[in-house]
């Protein structure tokens, strides 16, 4: 894949961003880089070998259907138990809480947003506290994330 090059000969700036594949993908020769990216873009199982033959040549020979599927069951599982982690001591000294629109469209899906906490901890390092889906950001989502939240170990 190429990529137009913008001459930034005025200094003011200007660069070009693929809106397709974002930078840390075109960067990455791994298939752990592109292969969440490719699913969550909505790339059908059956199409992923062949994607990823485009990004990545050669590494990504042996990407069946199979092993993506096995690849994406992991991925919900290793989900599932951070979900469930104990939360109980930890502490944070603020919050910020944030949307992220992905832009994938499909006949359920519009609207769709990943729903994201990030709590910064005293010694500064920042943690993802909670990810969940809502409508549009909706305040019945968050109340529901949040609740979730109440639930596992505060408020």
């Amino acid at each position: 894949m190429k990529v137009p090059k913008v001459r930034d000969r005025s200094g003011s700036g200007v660069k070009f961003n693929s809106n397709i594949v974002p930078p840390y993908i075109r960067k990455s020769r791994r298939v752990s880089a592109a292969l969440p990216w490719l699913y969550l873009r909505g790339v059908s199982t059956g199409d992923m070998g062949e994607a990823l033959s485009v990004l990545l040549g050669e590494e990504a020979k042996g990407l069946s259907p199979d092993v993506v599927s096995r690849l994406k069951a992991q991925w919900a599982d290793e989900h599932a138990l951070w979900n469930q982690r104990d939360l109980s001591n930890a502490r944070w000294v603020y919050w910020w809480a944030d949307g992220i629109h992905t832009g994938l469209r499909s006949d359920d899906s519009d609207g769709q947003c990943l729903l994201v906490i990030i709590g910064v901890k005293p010694d500064g390092t920042k943690e993802r506290v909670a990810i969940g889906d809502g409508f549009r950001e909706s305040k019945d989502a968050w109340c529901e994330l949040l609740l979730d939240l109440k639930g596992e170990f505060m408020i």
